[in-house]
């Protein structure tokens, strides 16, 4: 008999979860998912899922270890409960840039996640743009890592800019930012800066040309904002405008909104996968892109064994 699909959601992101039930014309999943005084989560499984193909929905994003706890515990009821199968949707993974020794006696955490999601339960996860790509290597169940590329573009696109340079903020953007190059028809140009700590860097150089040219600074995520500014001013600098930025992951912790709010850009574009603060909601350079229907339409090929590789791009 055909599996019935079930998507379920914790606090991290309940409008993206909504977003992907109406795409998918299907109903969230009944499910209660709440502290106890003591801060401790209880998850409450409130409808029969024996034998259904389930999709949790759940972002590692701020508060982390929270929604981390929220996901793994709904996972856990949901494998007690004689679920089928079950598949973590992450579409921000938490703890990713914690994917190597970076120092002696430090921990790999990313690849703890990825250990405590899968002994909870998950027989494969939905994830996308990975901060490290090799993190996919780190489950031993299946990943499907999808790009937000896709809805990103579409959006640039519209904006009809003529000679165009994609420029990465890094060395190791420099994949990605290439991947939107090729599609936009644009020019490439590199970011080099040496990171002198945590959340902290200096830019040194710009590699490429971009005087007089519009340019769009594309990166996974943006966290504090200081090494995105420090890009968009050199570049500034360096003749480069208009300047727009865009990245999937709006974590935006400690004093982004601000310094985003009074940077050279003219806008942030970002996605879905993390929701908005009221600060966030109250800037007018930052555009919100929804990644629910590439999500949805990822959900429905896995449940249907179709083959999601065209959606990798």
């Amino acid at each position: 008999m055909p599996k019935s699909i079930k998507l379920f959601t914790g606090n991290a992101n309940p409008e993206l979860a909504k977003s992907i039930c109406k795409h998918l014309d299907e109903s969230l999943g009944n499910a209660v998912v709440r502290e106890f005084s003591d801060g401790e989560i209880m998850v409450e499984i409130s409808e029969n899922i024996r034998g259904a193909d389930i999709f949790v929905i759940q972002s590692t994003s701020s508060p982390g270890n929270k929604n981390l706890m929220e996901l793994l515990i709904l996972v856990d009821a949901l494998k007690r409960a004689s679920a089928w199968r079950i598949t973590a949707v992450i579409p921000y993974f938490g703890y990713a840039r914690q994917d190597r020794k970076v120092a002696p006696r430090a921990p790999i955490t990313a690849k703890l996640v990825a250990d405590l999601i899968t002994v909870a339960g998950a027989n494969r996860v939905l994830s996308m743009d990975l901060h490290a790509g090799q993190i996919q290597g780190f489950f031993d169940i299946p990943v499907d890592h999808l790009y937000a590329a896709p809805v990103l573009l579409s959006y640039l696109k519209k904006l009809r800019l003529k000679d165009v340079v994609v420029v990465s903020p890094d060395a190791g953007g420099v994949e990605r930012a290439r991947a939107f190059a090729k599609r936009l028809k644009a020019g490439l140009a590199i970011i080099d800066k040496r990171r002198e700590g945590p959340n902290v860097s200096r830019v040194m150089n710009i590699i490429g040309d971009v005087d007089g040219k519009p340019a769009i600074v594309v990166d996974d995520m943006i966290d504090t904002g200081g090494t995105l500014i420090q890009g968009l001013d050199a570049l500034n600098e360096a003749g480069a405008g208009p300047i727009f930025a865009c990245a999937t992951h709006p974590v935006f912790s400690g004093p982004a909104i601000e310094r985003l709010s009074q940077s050279v850009a003219e806008k942030i574009i970002v996605t879905d996968s993390i929701p908005l603060g009221p600060e966030a909601n109250g800037c007018d350079k930052i555009v919100q892109l929804s990644v629910g229907q590439l999500l949805s339409e990822a959900i429905r090929r896995i449940h249907n064994d179709e083959s999601v590789s065209s959606l990798f791009v």
